[in-house]
């Protein structure tokens, strides 16, 4: 099977390659798509070497399946056309997510909603991923009353400026083209895309609208808080829940840890919990701190954190390719 990568030269387009070769041996040949300035690289995929061509011309290699992580401009303009020519593409960006149309999509929680796929399949944010693979499993058990979610982001949710700034900053030397409106080293910015007028940032309402969005509850009492912090990959979430229902700490702990591409860590006597230094190149969830909330009835707080570069994009849209294409 051959499939086109749409931005295969950027950080997610590059971990799609990786994590294509891991989990998807029925893909032998990559078509990778880049902009202009990129055409005629080539790249490297299982010993092999293909060179980078434009959006137009992959349309025509005869694929059936695209990932696309160009960004929203470039899936609004060629998904729906990619579509029309019977290519599926699972797309990164957050064009068409809100799209009531359009399945958005964690294999581990609401694979049901890919039974005859076709068209356009919406991967969500990185951030949104980790939490409901961690939810979902709390959900069917126990029911969910209400969310409260602050997440600690690394830098390399902003590509490669957030990198680039912080290593710069790190260096002593001031970036060329800052991705942040303040220091990142050293620092902690509670401030995660664009604010809105009632104050929320645009990363809190993905983060809000994408989880009701993909457990299947409209109205689910859910609130976050965004924070970027200097940490190179890997994001971090402090999750409070409030159940519908009475459960015992231990039942939590073996519902999590049976749940599929879940990873418990959770001794911290043993000082055991996930950290993002320990979760790079994992294509897992990981979950610790699990403890009772006391300030509400059936109150559970857990730390989740997750490579938001492998299952908060690259992984996921993976995973979503295997079923489809099965």
């Amino acid at each position: 099977m051959k499939i086109i990568i749409g931005g295969a030269t950027g950080l997610v387009g590059q971990e799609i390659l990786e994590v294509l070769g891991e989990l998807s041996p029925q893909v032998t040949e990559i078509i990778p798509v880049a902009s202009e300035r990129s055409i005629g690289r080539r790249i490297s995929f299982q010993g092999q070497e293909f060179p980078v061509i434009s959006f137009e011309d992959a349309m025509k290699s005869g694929a059936l399946f695209a990932i696309f992580s160009a960004g929203s401009g470039a899936s609004r303009e060629w998904a729906p056309r990619y579509a029309d020519n019977g290519i599926t593409v699972i797309d990164n960006s957050s064009a068409w997510r809100k799209d009531p149309e359009i399945p958005l999509v964690v294999p581990e929680v609401n694979a049901h909603i890919l039974k005859n796929p076709s068209g356009i399949i919406a991967n969500p944010n990185c951030s949104t991923i980790q939490l409901v693979v961690a939810l979902n499993p709390l959900h069917k058990k126990y029911g969910l009353k209400r969310v409260v979610a602050s997440t600690y982001q690394s830098v390399s949710g902003s590509g490669l400026p957030g990198i680039r700034q912080l290593e710069a900053e790190r260096q002593g030397t001031k970036p060329e083209a800052p991705a942040y409106p303040h220091q990142i080293d050293m620092n902690a910015l509670p401030h995660g895309g664009d604010f809105a007028e009632h104050g929320y940032t645009t990363e809190e309402l993905k983060l809000i609208n994408e989880s009701r969005k993909i457990l299947e509850l409209p109205k689910l009492p859910v609130t976050a808080t965004v924070v970027r912090i200097p940490v190179t990959g890997g994001h971090s979430e402090a999750v409070s829940v409030e159940l519908q229902n009475e459960f015992k700490l231990e039942e939590v702990r073996e519902l999590l840890k049976s749940a599929p591409n879940i990873k418990v860590e959770d001794a911290p006597e043993n000082n055991l919990y996930p950290m993002p230094i320990n979760v790079r190149r994992s294509n897992y969830t990981h979950v610790g701190r699990i403890r009772r909330d006391f300030s509400v009835k059936y109150g559970l707080n857990m730390w989740v954190v997750a490579d938001n570069l492998r299952k908060g994009a690259a992984t996921n849209a993976v995973q979503i390719l295997n079923l489809i294409s099965e």
